[in-house]
């Protein structure tokens, strides 16, 4: 029996491995460790489908296990991380508790995420037109903008207590009150739930976006995908974890740009 048409498969229980953890570390609190688990999953999950392209290996159970692996670390991962970002709505400052409090219970529409991957995941395995490109936010790009909220948000709000409890240093300039803290939690949390529905309804969406696939590593016919690639890593490098939620951004721009393209010179 060929080892070969078994590694996809290896490179893909690497990516749910990587889920699991991340469930591990998003129950114990620790976002940030969760985030890098989803961003190298990522990883696993883009090489999973190189390996078995470059080695021409392919199996109805290779598509099954890839989208069971996805919706763990893409499905449920994201959807707990935001769980507990919604959770964040109170902090203590000398002996006092400040805290806002939205609608009972309303973090748990992060679990919409979940639902809407899995639906976005069955309607990919089914649906002929997503062999070569996608139609809806792939679950990957969903799980690494929401990671990526976590490793800009948190380190936000640790600095801004910083600040509260230091505010008599003169050096620093941005004093925050408690007042102001609770307004800012409250404006992220705003944010947070307007991503989780936006989001939500991509994945399931019509909207083709582009798949990065190479079947080779030619100019030709991956122009999108290495000018996509060179400007992903210009804004990685300048902006750091800011640049993630943009690259995505970025990647849904660049599509519509794409497909309106496509039809305005097919007319």
């Amino acid at each position: 029996m060929s080892i070969k048409k078994h590694i996809p498969n290896a490179i893909t229980c690497c990516n749910l491995l990587c889920g699991c953890l991340a469930i591990v570390q998003a129950f114990e609190g620790n976002l940030v460790y969760s985030a890098y688990l989803v961003g190298l999953a990522a990883i696993f999950d883009f090489f999973d489908g190189f390996a078995a392209r470059m080695l021409k290996v392919s199996s109805p159970i290779g598509k099954d296990l890839d989208s069971l692996a996805d919706m763990v670390t893409f499905g449920v991962v994201p959807g707990i991380v935001m769980f507990k970002l919604l959770q964040i709505n109170e902090f203590s400052y000398e002996n006092a508790v400040y805290s806002f409090q939205f609608i009972g219970g309303i973090e748990y529409l992060a679990f919409t995420i979940p639902i809407f991957s899995a639906i976005r995941l069955a309607k990919f395995n089914n649906d002929i037109r997503q062999s070569d490109s996608f139609i809806g936010v792939p679950t990957p790009a969903n799980a690494i903008l929401i990671g990526s909220l976590a490793l800009i948000i948190l380190p936000f709000i640790k600095k801004q207590f910083y600040n509260l409890s230091n505010q008599s240093n003169e050096n620093f300039i941005d004093v925050t009150t408690p007042g102001e803290l609770v307004d800012r939690l409250f404006f992220i949390h705003c944010m947070l739930l307007f991503i989780t529905l936006i989001f939500s309804f991509l994945l399931v969406s019509e909207l083709p976006l582009f798949a990065l696939k190479f079947k080779h590593f030619k100019w030709k016919d991956n122009e999108i995908r290495f000018v996509f690639l060179g400007l992903s890593l210009v804004m990685l490098v300048a902006l750091q974890f800011i640049g993630i939620p943009l690259i995505i951004i970025l990647y849904i721009l660049m599509s519509v740009i794409s497909n309106l393209t496509k039809k305005k010179l097919a007319s």
